[in-house]
């Protein structure tokens, strides 16, 4: 089976959505799979990886913002549109499209043409993206049409959690093409054995810095309790389109405090989560993100290190129900409190001890390997759906021609 993944991130950016899909093609071709990647070329501040083995990964040139990022409706179109032209030269049995829904529209025109299948990763819910970016009526209603027209012809749709799958539903997707594998995290990498950075006492936040998680707000928690511990630090890698607001935060409140480090292999970012006093995580309430679950989560969970959370329900339960740190709400003062009482677990062996049960948990729960062993079965039960029925097609063809005679 020739298997092809169209998507604007893959390894080796440092992403979520690269990760999942770095891993569904390890494991694609690992079951003998010939699996070919329609991609783009990394940034320059991407860590040098090497592709994974019997994954054919053509990479083609991108526009991208000023932080190196495919964000935006002009940076996606500078994908979407070569893709068309390479996605019809590219001959496959079944097609995976990542989000967002531009990409999801030309791998469905696509696959219409060819007569092929096409299963659709939705990490998130796009319509409800711009909405709470508050953008105007007839952006969302566009975006709605994309999504919606993608969900609809999708032989299978893949949801990274239940609240994911509520507003697939909601959005017109068939319920019985959705397969829900959840969200995970290489625990191959984040492990606890991973070589703790050596940089004293400090809080770490790794990954995306955007609207929808507005991490200001530890940088103002970490004001009220500075001078109450005048050796911590607090730790930022990666990047995004608010981080240069987040320095000149930094820099006002609490000035040569805060250290921005930039984006980091996996490797890396696992040794300075490992020997932080907590790993932040943040959903801004209430703009459309409430159902998300962000996989840094998992990362500091499968390291052992707890996660100071601030955000709504669906993260919070998570990270409440597992006993995998705080969850706090989203102001200054209740996250300043939540670093007090981290620091003083860290102080009394309270986290040490937690440590094995907190990697045990993710271990178990929240391996990307499960999930993309998943999504590949997903995957392979949609081109076998379509082999069954040219089978069916030719059996009847092959009957009524008997019966002719």
């Amino acid at each position: 089976m020739r298997v092809v993944v169209a998507s604007r991130l893959f390894p080796p950016e440092v992403s979520a959505g690269a990760f999942r899909l770095g891993a569904l093609g390890r494991v694609l071709a690992a079951r003998g799979e010939d699996v070919v990647v329609l991609t783009s070329t990394p940034p320059s501040h991407a860590p040098r990886t090497p592709d994974a083995p019997g994954v054919e990964v053509r990479r083609w040139p991108v526009l991208r913002d000023a932080g190196g990022n495919v964000r935006g409706y002009v940076q996606y179109m500078s994908f979407d549109i070569p893709l068309l032209v390479r996605l019809i030269a590219e001959r496959f049995d079944v097609a995976v499209a990542e989000s967002p829904p531009t990409t999801g529209l030309v791998v469905a025109l696509v696959a219409a043409l060819k007569r092929r299948p096409f299963v659709y990763y939705a990490a998130d819910v796009w319509t409800d993206g711009v909405i709470s970016m508050g953008a105007p009526r007839p952006v969302v209603s566009v975006m709605r049409w994309m999504e919606r027209s993608v969900l609809r012809r999708a032989r299978a749709i893949i949801s990274v959690s239940d609240e994911v799958t509520d507003r697939l539903t909601l959005l017109g997707a068939d319920a019985g093409r959705i397969v829900t594998v959840g969200n995970g995290i290489d625990t191959d990498i984040f492990t606890p054995a991973a070589v703790p950075a050596d940089d004293g006492s400090y809080f770490v936040y790794t990954g995306t810095m955007s609207e929808w998680q507005q991490p200001d707000v530890f940088i103002r928690a970490f004001a009220l309790i500075a001078e109450e511990h005048p050796d911590l630090r607090l730790r930022f890698f990666g990047q995004g389109s608010v981080e240069s607001e987040l320095r000149s935060l930094a820099d006002r409140l609490v000035p040569g405090r805060v250290v921005f480090g930039g984006v980091v292999s996996p490797g890396e970012s696992t040794s300075w989560i490992r020997g932080a006093v907590a790993s932040l995580v943040s959903i801004v309430p209430g703009i459309g993100y409430d159902f998300a679950k962000p996989t840094k989560t998992y990362a500091a969970a499968a390291t052992g290190t707890p996660v100071l959370f601030a955000g709504p329900s669906a993260g919070a339960d998570l990270v409440r129900g597992n006993s995998l740190g705080r969850a706090v709400e989203f102001t200054a003062d209740a996250v300043a409190q939540g670093m007090r009482e981290l620091l003083a677990e860290a102080a009394d062996g309270t986290t040490a001890a937690e440590r094995p049960r907190r990697a045990a948990w993710a271990q178990a729960n929240v391996s990307l390997s499960a999930v993309a062993e998943k999504v590949a079965d997903a995957v392979e039960r949609a081109a076998q759906a379509r082999t069954r029925r040219i089978m069916d097609g030719s059996r009847m063809t092959g009957g009524g021609e008997r019966r002719s005679r």
